[in-house]
């Protein structure tokens, strides 16, 4: 394998839109859940914008992300971060992640990062920067950040709940707390929160999801798993 390299998007990175575009609609379709959906347009313009990380070996893409800002900027969130099939497991989407962040900062240095997932490896690697698990509400209410949310298969949870829950799990890095001195980040090895706390955590939320559905449909719908006791999620 050659070496990978990660770094901003030029224009020249043009040539792999194609290739992201099918990745990014492969990965949604494994992992169950959707990826925001764009035209190639839309990843020209930031590829172009230096709004875009990008991860190669040799001429081979290797993976991808990019940056949007929301609210009147006071919001940026890393959007659409995908790795090709064959260069998994190598530690190349925290690589990605540590650059879109760096990238987020440098671009936009006063607005809060945040991101919805509910892939618990991004969940992990937001961790190691400092994000925090946060509500709903204390994200952007930029609707056009919402309607993306539209091409996902869970979204009639999201308005259902009026935008208050959904599988994904909310995450924001503030600014402000390196002024307070209270960030840090957190290597692999010491992480406070390992995945394992994470798995349970999405766990946790589908179970109490699903209460709220049954509630609405009057209990209609039944979970076919052996019912649980909520205290078992944290044991």
């Amino acid at each position: 394998m050659s070496e990978i390299k990660v770094g901003v998007a030029t224009p020249e990175d043009v040539i792999y839109v194609k290739q992201i575009l099918m990745t990014i609609e492969e990965s949604a379709k494994i992992r169950g859940t959707g990826i925001a959906k764009r035209e190639p347009g839309y990843i020209i313009e930031k590829i172009i914008q230096g709004k875009a990380v990008i991860a190669t070996s040799g001429e081979t893409f290797v993976g991808f992300c990019y940056i949007e800002s929301w609210g009147d900027k006071k919001f940026v969130a890393n959007s659409g971060l995908i790795v090709s099939p064959e260069f998994r497991g190598h530690g190349v989407a925290k690589q990605i992640k540590r650059a879109a962040f760096a990238l987020s900062r440098q671009r936009f240095p006063d607005a809060k990062l945040f991101g919805l997932s509910t892939a618990l490896a991004v969940m992990k690697i937001n961790s190691e920067l400092g994000y925090r698990p946060v509500t709903f509400s204390e994200l952007t209410t930029d609707d056009s950040f919402w309607k993306g949310c539209q091409s996902c298969v869970n979204y009639d949870i999201l308005t259902r709940t009026e935008r208050k829950h959904c599988l994904c799990t909310g995450m924001i890095y503030d600014p402000d707390w390196e002024k307070q001195g209270v960030h840090e980040t957190t290597e692999p090895e010491t992480l406070e929160h390992p995945l394992p706390v994470y798995d349970r955590w999405m766990q946790f939320k589908q179970f109490i999801l699903l209460q709220l559905r049954n509630k609405k449909n009057g209990g209609a719908e039944r979970d076919p798993k052996p019912k649980k006791n909520m205290l078992s999620f944290f044991r």
